[in-house]
């Protein structure tokens, strides 16, 4: 799964909260999507051309905003959670930006196991946080990601966790 572009555009995001109130979530109605989910009202779906398959979401129309993408990937060959994470902090760091993780841990979504790390990344223009889960289904290859300032973060991520208890996989 090609992660550099994702990587590239965590880059070019700074973000804001993703919630000062309380979030509401609303279903996602696509069929072509091997999951389903429920999104945060009011963010926007983004198309940013660079042929990954999955939902892309900002939460304003112009940045900062915050990033949720939860893409996927047909499953060729044998893939690891492992060989993911190293591919995406090999991307990141050709981009000149420094990368240092800060959490890792063994978890599942939607009945789907996989490995989930936080990361602290730095940029010319600045800082930011990610949270990357990587999980490897029956058919296809997974990877959630949230992007977003440091200061908003923690706000983020608790949106971004009510996002993932949503998702089951088809």
């Amino acid at each position: 799964m090609k992660v550099l572009t994702t990587a590239l555009l965590a880059l070019t995001l700074p973000a804001v909260a993703a919630a000062q109130t309380p979030v509401t979530l609303v279903p996602l109605n696509a069929p072509e999507l091997p999951f389903s989910v429920s999104m945060p009202k009011g963010w926007l779906g983004v198309n940013f051309e660079d042929g990954a398959l999955g939902v892309s979401a900002v939460s304003a129309k112009a940045p900062p905003a915050t990033l949720i993408r939860l893409l996927y990937a047909a499953k060729t060959g044998t893939p690891t959670a492992a060989s993911e994470f190293q591919k995406f902090e090999q991307g990141v760091k050709s981009t000149g930006a420094s990368l240092k993780q800060t959490a890792s841990r063994t978890v599942g979504y939607g009945g789907v196991q996989g490995v989930e790390r936080t990361y602290a990344l730095t940029h010319a223009k600045g800082k930011l946080s990610m949270r990357v889960w990587y999980g490897i289904g029956a058919r296809n290859l997974y990877s959630f990601q949230l992007t977003d300032t440091p200061q908003r973060f923690t706000a983020a991520s608790a949106t971004f966790s009510k996002v993932l208890a949503t998702v089951k996989f088809r």
